[in-house]
């Protein structure tokens, strides 16, 4: 059994592990922590597992009890894992953050986005873009794992197939994309109030959201060069949910953009090309660990569109966080993860 600890576990993302590792057939969940929740038990603030974890209570993080474990998940704000990381790897015990803090690999870049230096621009080397469909192999013998942001899961899953084609015109990448108020977190925010949220949409961080840096890191490299991509990020009221709406141009039209994308998915487990004239709905993932994707090309012109559709915090983050998990330890990689998504 894989002894696992979580840091940070009283936001979303946090309870999301708890809901998958529960479901586990070979991770316990040993420790979580908590500094301002110290002393409670996980069954009192989430009472959907009083059954999964009636003795489980948050701890403040001590480096001697979380390195007893085998991995540890930070599921934290950015800034957090830089602390803490590098002494757990000392001890010899893996970690997979779920936090923004390695997911990009210039120090610089990730200091201009999130308005703080990089605590521990040494680990930058040998941290593991944590995308499976793209990182498989490294992902296995990965000490340190950085989880991919929600919006580049669902974006770079889209597009990576007609960049590694070299078929898109790589400098006029747009991505308009929808997430539910849950990516906002669990603190409490005037934007994401009942009466601010409902029956509302709206477009924010049209200048620069965190996850372009992110998003454009990954498909420069698949297309051997820096990309130009047009990133617009919308709030919708819902609770779980991002479905992305990608542009890209592909002159070539005799190119069988159904085929292309079928073949380069054929494989994976978490990626499913739905068939043509069929488009993917948000309810379709709401709780499970998938991307469904569907291509068109509207009037059979050079303008190609690419819908992609994923759980914010499943495929988005604890889920795939889960998966990397299964993969780094060398177990099946749907392991607490075949579970259908809910609807309604």
């Amino acid at each position: 059994m894989i002894k696992v600890a979580i840091v940070g576990g009283t936001g979303y993302t946090g309870v999301e592990l708890l809901r998958l590792l529960a479901l586990h057939p070979l991770a316990q969940v040993e420790i979580i922590t908590s500094r301002s929740e110290e002393g409670m038990r996980v069954a009192d603030m989430y009472p959907n597992l009083r059954e999964n974890y009636p003795d489980l209570t948050f701890s403040v993080p001590d480096l001697e009890t979380l390195t007893s474990c085998d991995v540890v998940f930070f599921a934290t704000p950015h800034g957090v894992a830089h602390g803490l990381a590098g002494e757990i790897l000392q001890a010899g015990t893996r970690v997979i953050d779920l936090s923004a803090d390695f997911r990009l690999q210039d120090a610089d870049e990730w200091a201009k986005w999130y308005g703080q230096a990089h605590g521990a621009p040494h680990l930058l080397g040998e941290a593991v873009y944590g995308l499976p469909e793209v990182n498989r192999e490294a992902i296995k013998t990965a000490r340190l794992v950085a989880v991919p942001g929600c919006y580049p899961t669902s974006v770079q899953l889209g597009l990576l197939p007609l960049i590694e084609a070299g078929v898109a015109d790589t400098q006029t990448l747009i991505a308009s994309c929808a997430s539910g108020v849950s990516g906002a977190g669990r603190g409490a925010k005037v934007g994401s109030l009942f009466c601010e949220s409902g029956e509302n949409m709206m477009a924010y961080a049209v200048n620069g959201h965190r996850h372009l840096p992110e998003i454009k890191q990954g498909l420069s490299r698949a297309a051997n060069t820096a990309v130009g991509l047009t990133f617009v990020p919308h709030l919708v009221p819902m609770i779980r949910g991002i479905h992305a709406t990608l542009y890209a141009t592909v002159v070539d039209r005799s190119i069988d953009l159904q085929a292309l994308f079928e073949q380069r998915y054929q494989n994976e487990r978490f990626v499913d090309v739905l068939p043509a004239g069929i488009f993917p709905q948000t309810r379709s993932v709401k709780g499970a660990n998938m991307c469904r994707i569907a291509v068109q090309r509207p009037q059979n012109g050079d303008l190609v569109v690419v819908m992609s559709v994923i759980d914010n915090l499943v495929k988005g983050a604890s889920g795939q966080a889960v998966q990397n998990l299964n993969i780094m330890f060398g177990l099946a990689e749907d392991s607490g993860l075949a579970s259908a998504a809910l609807i309604p």
